[in-house]
């Protein structure tokens, strides 16, 4: 019965980044370096009201957005973070998870033969979901420009075919952000365009070396602004992600969001309100920890010589394998775990703009990092 399946999801593969770390999974004493998964636990006082929503029997479908009182704190924190201001009532959406906002927003702008403008290299979950609509991924290649996705790297992708452009920062896998003057100067060109900007800052809360602007303060009338609480409170099992947008947008992803999933688990919103009302600094303390591994690991990788773009935000750093070493990125990460038990996420997971680097995860402990680094210096000396 397969030759009777859609072509469309036939075609699609499996995330590179989970197809080869569970392909390294059975390996002993490999050390991970791969999937962003914070180390922290979710913090105690965010579990405790989880607990609190099973006894108090709050296992009950929400309204299709989610509960009032979450999408009131969603904005409210969003307005004190970003400057961001959006009605709880109409414009903002509580998701199971930024991924399933990714999903309805895309699948709500596109339509047949339409163009998405995205930044190569890239977290892959965007390209599946605009080709199941029939829509064009169109990549703008930022590896000569310091990873950064400015309106220099938009502008000659732009046709009469364009819908939509992708801005994922802090992003994955790079780690680097776009400061308050290129955010202002793409909103400035696209502005009255028939164009949608779908950003994705879903590592707001963990920008280090300056604060984070979203692209929405200049252009909320265009744009769908995504995120959620699984790199900010360490809640990527809870999958709570929002997605806001203006209401004459918003109303018609709430359409698509409520027949894929009614609404988000209720459980897991009693714990979201949790973390962005009482826990509306948590990420701070996360992040000052990330800051040092960054520091320590940027310091490192200089040492060996890799070539490497110290991130602004997030947990990854992007490097370039040497041109010494003569394998492409997937051998690459095989070898480093056949030879010294280091799991690493090739860098050709992130669209073809991502081959000759790999992703490194700097989500783990600093005893972990240190080993991990110890081993990769040891492989490059071999």
């Amino acid at each position: 019965m397969e030759h009777l399946l859609n072509e469309r999801v036939k075609n699609i593969e499996i995330s590179g980044i989970r197809r080869f770390s569970n392909m390294v999974s059975h390996v002993e004493d490999v050390i991970s370096l791969t999937i962003g998964q914070p180390d922290f636990p979710t913090p105690e006082h965010v579990k405790k009201a989880g607990i609190e929503a099973i006894t108090d029997n709050f296992t009950s479908y929400t309204h299709n957005a989610g509960t009032i009182e979450l999408r009131k704190a969603a904005c409210e924190f969003v307005k004190k973070k970003y400057q961001l201001n959006y009605q709880p009532e109409s414009e903002v959406i509580v998701t199971m998870g930024a991924s399933e906002a990714i999903d309805i927003a895309l699948r709500t702008i596109l339509t047949e033969g339409t163009e998405v403008i995205l930044p190569g290299p890239i977290y892959p979950g965007y390209e599946p979901v605009i080709r199941m609509m029939g829509a064009q991924p169109i990549y703008s290649d930022i590896r000569e420009n310091q990873f950064r996705f400015t309106l220099d790297m938009i502008k000659p992708y732009i046709t009469e075919k364009t819908r939509c452009i992708v801005l994922p920062y802090p992003s994955n896998p790079t780690g680097v952000s776009l400061n308050e003057g290129e955010l202002r100067e793409i909103a400035d060109y696209l502005r009255d365009k028939d164009i949608f900007v779908l950003a994705d800052e879903i590592y707001s809360e963990l920008s280090y070396n300056q604060m984070h602007y979203s692209i929405a303060s200049f252009l909320k009338e265009q744009t769908i602004v995504i995120n959620g609480l699984s790199k900010s409170h360490s809640m990527t099992g809870w999958r709570i992600g929002f997605l806001f947008a203006p209401e004459n947008i918003a109303k018609h992803i709430l359409k698509v969001h409520q027949y894929n999933v009614s609404c988000a688990n209720s459980i897991a919103q009693k714990a979201a309100y949790e973390a962005l009302t009482t826990g509306i600094d948590d990420a701070l303390s996360m992040k000052k920890e990330y800051e040092k591994r960054r520091d320590y690991v940027y310091q490192r990788l200089e040492t060996m010589g890799f070539e490497v773009v110290k991130p602004d935000g997030a947990f990854y750093f992007f490097i370039k394998i040497p041109s010494t070493i003569a394998l492409n990125s997937f051998d690459f990460a095989v070898k480093l775990v056949n030879d010294v038990k280091v799991a690493v996420v090739p860098g050709s997971a992130f669209s073809e703009y991502g081959e000759g680097y790999f992703r490194l995860s700097f989500a783990c402990s600093m005893g972990t990092l240190e080993e991990g680094l110890n081993r990769i210096e040891q492989f490059l000396k071999k």
